[in-house]
């Protein structure tokens, strides 16, 4: 099926209609008092998608081709279901298709040898898109209770931006949290029709407006190594290095360790955490 000639203003007259049916409280907005017309100013769904007014205004006046990326954005915004979804990439000449199915990530067996064998300290396998492949009982007692988690919120950054216990860890937030978005920008760059990636940066983008602007900044990173500080309910202050260890099969995966300077107080902090969460079993995908 392909998009019907004069698709640019159709695709404008859609997303005014869309955001006529939204009232600011829809998307959380304050009222702001009486409107000249109903629903949404474009002011409000430029803010919301983190975009300026200016890029928003040409979208709908079909003076802008829309990215994959920014319709997966609006189709949040938008509140869109699937129906709608699917009109909207149909209208912007980009009709949505469903993509050969990926190889699931399942953590290589070299991996968990790794994962088993360092026991105090905190470890974790990544795979694409940052998604939480594995961790030992040291990462859970550091950040959180993966297992408990259903398996698409195990993610890095999502959870660097949504879990408040994981956001408050970090003594600077922000510079991590840059860091993190700078790092699955690089990964964007090397899957850009990764359908499940575009999900999570829509997802993050409306919930989270730095994470919108940070994304909107198109800085990259693959930084494999630096220094993190964490504040722990249960040890307190830790300053750690940590390095991040690329698997050579090409999978993608990553194994992030954490490490303290031997008799440092943060090391001292590590073996204390590593006694107070003893366990023998290694937490992996599930």
């Amino acid at each position: 099926m392909k998009p019907s000639t004069g698709g640019s203003a159709e695709l404008g007259a859609f997303l005014k209609a869309r955001r006529a049916a939204l009232t600011p409280k829809d998307v959380g907005l304050a009222d702001g008092g009486p409107r000249r017309v109903r629903g949404l100013r474009r002011e409000e769904v430029a803010q919301l998608a983190s975009i300026s007014v200016d890029y928003y205004t040409r979208l709908e006046q079909g003076r802008k081709p829309a990215s994959a990326a920014i319709l997966a954005v609006l189709a949040d915004v938008l509140r869109l279901d699937e129906n709608d979804k699917t009109y909207l990439h149909l209208l912007a000449g980009k009709p949505l298709t469903r993509p050969a199915r990926r190889t699931p990530q399942r953590l290589r067996p070299a991996m968990r040898r790794l994962l088993d064998q360092l026991t105090e300290t905190p470890a974790i396998v990544l795979g694409r898109r940052m998604d939480v492949l594995a961790w030992n009982p040291m990462a859970r007692a550091l950040y959180t209770d993966f297992a408990a988690l259903r398996p698409a919120g195990r993610n890095y950054v999502r959870l660097l931006f949504t879990d408040p216990a994981v956001r408050a860890l970090h003594v600077d937030w922000e510079s991590a949290a840059r860091t993190a978005v700078a790092a699955l920008r690089m990964e964007a760059a090397t899957c850009p029709d990764d359908p499940e990636l575009a999900v999570l940066v829509g997802e993050l983008s409306v919930q989270d407006r730095d994470f919108g602007t940070w994304w909107a900044a198109h800085h990259a990173t693959s930084a494999s190594n630096g220094t993190k500080h964490y504040r722990h309910p249960v040890v307190g202050d830790l300053t750690l290095d940590c390095d991040m260890w690329a698997s050579p099969d090409g999978s993608n995966q990553r194994l992030m360790v954490l490490t303290a300077e031997p008799g440092t107080p943060s090391h001292a902090s590590l073996r204390i955490l590593a006694s107070w969460n003893a366990q023998p079993v290694t937490g992996a995908e599930q």
